[in-house]
């Protein structure tokens, strides 16, 4: 017992007492699984559970909140019995986790391709080596990367080889934000960094800073700045500033800002700078363009202001001011109601002066113009539809547009506004449109309002409710119905009076009922039967009368309801022949020619003989014959004289294929047509009293090589004429003097392209893509009525701005060749209109950064080039340069251009155009 010492037992006996003191009242509780974010072993009480009623509802899971830590503290109620049997009393477990203020909100995930040093006492993380680290909405991505989980500071350093150039920049995103930087320096818990020469992108516009401090995830400061559009690491041009403030997808504002072309500083600056970053519907000022104009003089074109007033609806207001006095706006509300309609319009006022008080020649013009597009989307009202399309003004409005000799000499405007219903379930349709046509060089304006239609389509009156089994022949038999009516006003500007009005006042009404059967084919024939009734209703009849005292005719009308009809009786036949022809030992395989005959027999009577009378058009007494109906809005009536004949055409295409050399097997067989199409069709009247057999209408189409595009059509009569031109009875190469007879109208055209292989592939492919001039024409949105409008003249005025330089040179030639011969003015005879025109353009590379081009207009009657344009492009990679020079034509022009191509500076450019007319 010596070797147990009094104070080692004292010390024992004092341990025991004070944990027996602790655990006097204590009892075992199972923890639960919910308050770990994971757990090192499964969950399980070990202490049984008391037998339960199972009708008694486990008391629900209290929830709690830990302050410190933000989280939800889910705490159970104890499994095990209460030694304290007073009812109601529930004891619960608050055990609970807290989490450390500085801790982040979120786990820190890095990985390195190299190596990952952990710094315990310093708490610090070192990664080499293609680094990746991720913290919620970050990544980041670096060559080294530190990370102090004290300061919770992240730096990131670019690498660097043995001359102190940087190889691999450290590169940040988070959300819209990106950019690479040579250091960067980012507090996780602040969301705050900085870094040093930094290089960011926002929308079109390249920044390069070298210090960006980050407030947010959104907001940046950038000291000692280069903003450009040149997406190169030496730009050829940028703006320096010592202050840049950018909010990503919204603006970006900079102090001083001066410009350096090639790291040159011009010595021009600017007090600040506003640049728009946001996408989408915003509203702002427009900048305007400086223009000079020999008539109008020194000018800014296009200032103005964008209002977006809500979601359906904006304004546009633009404005041409001039030094001689002149100017112009425009107001170009929009609107849009998704899933119901939508449109846009525009009101244009002109104030022309030319010269100024007190000249001889000054003039002072007032002029307006209204356009209006609106449509109606399918969905909003199945069955109805409603758009309108109206351009109308002043006939002189075109004539006073500056710097637009397209628009000065468009002498045509039209307007259309429709209204269209089907019936559900009811074979009617009904139309109802009003139009406007208006010649600005005649002054002449018709209005058609209303214009109605209504049809029944086909209907099959002896078809059984119920189709079982094979139709009868007699159950095709299908009657249908078309009718239109019109109204129209014609009225020159100058003498607008609405008395005059309804002087100028016609209209007109047509009916047709057309009866149809669809017999089975017999073999290879379709044969198909028709009936069709037509009637007019005209407003005036016209009697002329030669006058023997001015030797000329004299006009004479009546107005009133007068009609018209017509009845026609038909029988047609129509077969496909097909035919080949095999070649052996040769690499012409084989010719294939489909001939597609038409036949069908035709009756009908004459029912409007009593409607033409003969009368004396010349002091010889030469009689020819007219129709009392002629000069109504429907037309002239019916023509005259019964026809019981036949009606007969051929329509052939010819084929051949060809045998490669280069490929093998079923590719070595090529198939190309030779020709489209080609044929005639005719008639042959047996109950007329003359000239019984009808002209022929001729006509080719073809596309040779795939490469030229050929059209050719004439109109051949087989009869012999008088002096004055007119056919007589008698063939052509009947008597004396054989003569094949002669054509009467004729024309060709033909037209081709050529065009060398792209530079780049890829390149290429991309500018296919994109919507050419056609494309834009199929733009049916209202709302870019006015910029697509505005576009296309553009192009139009300048095509050196819109040259491929991906294609090293291209050609297109087309020529056209017609003839036509027309009665004389005075009924004395005929005369032959002859027409031929030859339209080039073509566009070479001289290197591959300079273009020529050049395109013209040569009539080949006249022998005189109406139009010739060439220009010549430079590309300048984020700049462009045309020169166009237009010295023949109705008008000659100069345009000189250097701009840069991106959007956002496009008002930067400089731009000296001179108009020189010639009318």
């Amino acid at each position: 017992m010596h070797k147990f010492r009094s104070k080692k037992i004292f010390s024992g006996i004092v341990i025991v007492t004070f944990c027996s003191a602790l655990t006097w009242k204590g009892e075992a509780h199972p923890v639960s699984g919910w308050e770990f974010y994971s757990l090192l072993t499964k969950r399980q009480d070990t202490i049984p559970k008391p037998n339960r009623d199972s009708s008694k509802k486990k008391p629900s899971l209290p929830l709690f909140r830990d302050s410190s830590s933000n989280r939800n503290i889910i705490s159970e109620t104890d499994t095990v019995p209460n030694r304290d049997t007073t009812p109601g009393n529930v004891r619960v477990d608050t055990f609970s986790f807290k989490i450390s203020k500085d801790t982040l909100e979120a786990p820190v995930n890095y990985e390195a391709e190299d190596s990952a040093v952990i710094q315990v006492p310093e708490k610090r993380v070192l990664l080499y080596g293609k680094t990746k680290t991720t913290y919620k909405d970050v990544t980041l991505t670096a060559p080294v990367v530190a990370l102090d989980q004290e300061t919770h500071i992240l730096t990131a350093i670019a690498d660097r080889d043995s001359l102190g150039d940087v190889l691999n920049r450290a590169h940040f995103e988070q959300g819209t934000n990106v950019f690479d930087s040579d250091t960067i320096a980012f507090n996780f818990k602040s969301q705050r960094g900085i870094t040093r020469n930094t290089f960011t992108q926002q929308e079109e516009m390249f920044i390069q800073g070298e210090k960006i401090k980050k407030i947010d995830d959104k907001t940046v400061f950038i000291s000692r700045g280069r903003f450009t559009t040149c997406n190169l690491d030496e730009p050829h041009f940028a703006f320096r500033t010592n202050k840049l403030k950018v909010i990503n997808k919204k603006i970006a504002v900079s102090g001083p800002t001066h410009p350096e072309f090639e790291g040159v500083p011009v010595p021009v600056y600017l007090p600040f700078g506003f640049f728009p970053l946001s996408s989408g519907r915003h509203s702002g000022f427009l900048p305007p363009q400086y223009t000079t104009n020999e008539d109008f003089g020194v000018g800014l074109e296009g200032v103005g202001y964008y209002k977006v007033l809500n979601d359906n609806f904006d304004v546009t207001l633009r404005g041409n001011i001039y030094s001689y006095g002149g100017w112009s706006a425009t107001l170009t509300p929009t609107y849009r109601v998704r899933y119901r309609y939508n449109g846009s319009m525009n009101f244009s006022l002109q104030h022309t002066k030319f010269n100024f008080k007190g000249d001889p020649d000054y003039n002072l013009v007032k002029t307006f113009q209204i356009n209006w597009s609106h449509s109606v989307d399918q969905r909003a009202r199945p069955g109805t539809s409603f758009s309108a399309n109206v351009n109308a003004g002043s006939t002189k409005y075109n004539q006073y547009v500056a710097n637009n000799p397209y628009k000065n000499f468009q002498n045509q405007l039209s307007s259309s506004i429709a209204y269209s219903k089907n019936w559900a379930g009811k074979p009617y349709n009904l139309t109802l449109s009003a139009n406007h046509n208006q010649n600005n060089n005649t002054r002449l304006i018709n209005l058609t309002l209303p214009d109605a239609g209504f049809t029944v389509n086909t209907l099959y009156p002896l078809q059984r409710q119920e189709l079982v089994g094979t139709p009868k022949w007699y159950e095709k038999l299908g009657i249908g119905y078309s009718g239109s009516f019109r109204n129209q006003i014609s009225f020159y500007d100058s003498l607008f009076s609405f008395d005059h009005l309804l002087d100028t006042m016609q209209w007109g009404a047509s009916h047709r009922i057309p009866i149809t059967l669809s017999l089975p084919p017999m073999g290879p024939l379709l044969i198909s039967p028709s009936v069709s009734y037509e009637e007019v209703w005209l407003q005036k009849q016209s009697h002329l009368k030669w006058n023997d005292v001015t030797k000329k005719l004299d006009t004479s009308y009546s107005k009133g309801l007068f009609t018209d009809r017509q009845m026609s009786f038909g029988l047609g036949f129509n077969t496909s022949l097909f035919g080949t022809f095999q070649f052996r030992n040769s690499r012409l395989a084989a010719l294939r020619h489909v001939m597609r005959p038409t036949f069908s027999i035709n009756y009908r009577p004459d029912l409007s003989k009593h409607h033409y009378y003969k009368v004396i058009v010349d002091s010889t007494g030469r009689e020819l014959e007219f129709s009392e109906f002629a000069g109504n809005l429907m037309g002239s009536g019916f023509s005259k004289g019964q026809y019981g004949g036949i009606s007969f055409g051929i329509d052939n295409n010819l084929e051949m294929k060809w045998r490669s050399k280069k490929d093998t097997g079923e590719n070595a067989i090529k198939k190309v047509r030779l020709i489209d199409g080609f044929g005639f069709n005719s008639g042959y009247n047996f109950l007329a009293d003359s000239l019984k057999l009808q002209n022929f209408n001729l006509y080719l189409r073809s596309t040779l090589f795939e490469k030229i595009n050929l059209t050719a059509s004439a109109l051949y009569s087989p009869y012999k004429t008088d002096q004055y031109g007119r056919p007589i009875n008698q063939f052509a190469w009947e008597g004396p003097g054989f003569n094949l007879g002669q054509i009467t109208y004729g024309s060709i055209s033909m037209s081709t392209s050529f065009q060398s292989k792209t530079k780049d592939e890829k390149e290429g492919k991309t500018k296919q893509e994109q919507p050419d001039a056609a494309d834009l024409n199929r733009i049916t949105d209202p709302n870019l009525v006015a910029d697509q409008q505005q576009l296309m003249d553009y192009m139009r005025r300048n095509p050196a701005e819109f040259v491929d330089f991906n294609v090293p040179w291209q050609i297109s030639l087309s020529f056209a060749l017609g003839f036509n011969r027309r009665p004389k003015s005075d009924y004395s005879g005929f005369e032959t209109e002859l027409n031929s025109n030859l339209s080039f353009s073509n566009s070479f590379s001289l290197t591959p950064k300079w273009n020529f081009s050049t395109n013209g207009y040569f009539d080949v009657i006249t022998k005189k080039l109406q139009t010739f344009t060439m220009s010549i492009n430079r590309e300048m990679h984020c700049w462009q340069m045309s020169i166009g020079v237009t010295p023949v034509g109705v008008y000659r022009s100069f345009n000189f251009t250097i701009s840069p191509k991106s959007g956002i500076l496009q008002d930067l450019k400089i731009n000296r155009s001179r108009y020189f007319y010639n009318y």
